[in-house]
């Protein structure tokens, strides 16, 4: 039971990354009021979560439906999540777990920016929701590990939102190079969470039996 909510936990806070969504959101709000960014901040966190949560429940199913089996997606997922982990380490924006340049240019003309690219893609991005669906199906349908992976999902986008409150005042402490030396550090983490990911989808498999 800890190990699914060390892992979970782990996986969640890289690929939705807290800190990073509220350096960025802090970038791209510096004219509004601090109501407008609570308001912001309160409604993205409850669409990410909603985003995250459909993912979650229901990610499996449709797997299912598309014949694509558990082995396959811990491969896949792990890929994925490598590739993030990769563009982490070298401060790349990918869009895997960030906006990407186009995206924030975007951004940067609309008053309100809970929806896009807040909620999605910069909390409930592709990494997220891919981590989401790999760690549930990887329960096995045990109820008690799907409810802790739930569990570490609502605690990750708890945090999320107190970085999003407190937004300017963490920019201000880390800065941009302080963000990137953190993000680098998880990217690593995310790499050898991958990998793992990786060996126990194609150990499943049976292609080496």
């Amino acid at each position: 039971m800890i190990d699914v909510a060390i892992v979970a936990f782990t996986t969640f806070f890289v690929t939705v990354g807290p800190v990073d969504v509220a350096v960025v959101y802090a970038a791209l709000t510096p004219r509004h009021t601090p109501a407008a960014r609570k308001k912001m901040a309160l409604r993205a966190t409850v669409v990410a979560t909603i985003i995250l949560l459909a993912f979650a429940l229901l990610g499996e199913t449709l797997l299912s439906w598309l014949g694509i089996s558990l082995p396959a997606l811990r491969t896949a997922g792990g890929i994925l999540l490598l590739l993030i982990g990769i563009d982490m380490v070298f401060a790349r924006q990918s869009g895997g777990v960030s906006a990407t340049e186009s995206e924030t240019r975007e951004a940067s003309d609309r008053a309100d920016l809970s929806v896009f690219p807040l909620a999605t893609p910069l909390i409930a991005g592709p990494g997220a929701m891919g981590a989401a669906i790999l760690l549930m199906a990887g329960t096995s349908g045990d109820a008690l590990h799907q409810a802790t992976v739930i569990a570490m999902l609502l605690l990750v986008l708890l945090l999320t939102l107190a970085c999003l409150l407190a937004a300017v005042r963490i920019q201000h402490l880390l800065g941009i190079t302080g963000a990137q030396v953190l993000t680098r550090i998880l990217g690593v983490l995310l790499c050898a969470l991958a990998v793992q990911f990786v060996f126990d989808g194609i150990a499943d498999s049976g292609i080496l039996v």
